[in-house]
């Protein structure tokens, strides 16, 4: 047989088998229902992940500029026994962001408040007993408690995508493959090349959540390990406040 014989019967032979693409659009078309809505819901999980760290970037972003704005006013506020305007400064349009303010501002207006207390019932400015530490104390634990947990607003959703998100992938892909083998069994026709394809296909949507997961546990991390480092500059800065208290009122 001459070399374009050969070639023209080669050319046949590929003509006849059929031309299986792997594309995305294409296996979204070939996808059964099951599988398309598991594609969706990861769709779905994906944007709300994404959604999610955008804000909190730009939340610990606004709230750490406005913390040290805030932390450098009242550095010349408080020597100056300027309590009330510190208390002002803190609801300011400005600083309402920030997490210092939230906490500092409740801690001197306590401060302030106790002060004033004790020279309407007779009392002396001194703190004696730190009774009016002990106040301001509790009010930096309630403050600081519900600053924190702002501060973690959002965390639990990206902890949930990222665990939940490749079992998600996984069941797309289990009903897939239990799918290709039924067509398989129906149609009669074995080996592999009957059900790559669909095993391809099927193999997508666990691609798909490990896609979906992995960036949604990285921001989880990246967040906490924020969140850990704004407690620790919440009680650096606190604790130098009642310091700060307890001089001043003895």
């Amino acid at each position: 047989m001459s070399l374009p014989v050969i070639d023209v019967v080669n050319q046949m032979v590929l003509a006849a088998e059929p031309v299986m693409s792997f594309d995305l659009l294409n296996m979204w078309r070939s996808m059964g229902p099951f599988a398309k809505f598991i594609a969706i819901v990861l769709a779905v999980m994906s944007v709300w992940s994404l959604a999610v760290a955008v804000e909190r970037i730009l939340t610990y972003s606004r709230a750490g500029t406005a913390s040290r704005k805030y932390v450098a006013e009242i550095a010349t506020l408080l020597p100056a026994k300027k309590f009330k305007e510190a208390v002002e400064l803190s609801h300011a349009k400005e600083y309402q962001k920030g997490y210092l303010p939230k906490v500092l501002g409740l801690a001197i207006e306590e401060y302030r408040l106790g002060l004033e207390s004790r020279k309407t019932h007779g009392g002396t400015l001194e703190i004696g007993e730190f009774d009016v530490v002990e106040a301001v104390n509790r009010a930096i634990d309630r403050s600081t408690l519900r600053t924190v947990t702002d501060l973690r607003r959002g965390l639990g959703s990206l902890a949930t995508i990222g665990s939940t998100a490749p079992f998600v992938g996984l069941l797309g892909t289990v009903a897939g493959i239990i799918t290709a083998f039924q067509a398989m069994a129906a149609t009669g026709s074995g080996g592999l090349g009957s059900v790559s394809a669909g095993i391809a296909e099927a193999l997508v949507t666990t691609a798909f959540g490990l896609l979906v997961a992995i960036p949604a546990v990285m921001f989880f991390n990246y967040f906490t390990n924020r969140v850990e480092e704004i407690q620790v500059d919440v009680n650096d800065s606190t604790t130098e406040l009642v310091d700060f208290m307890i001089k001043e009122g003895r």
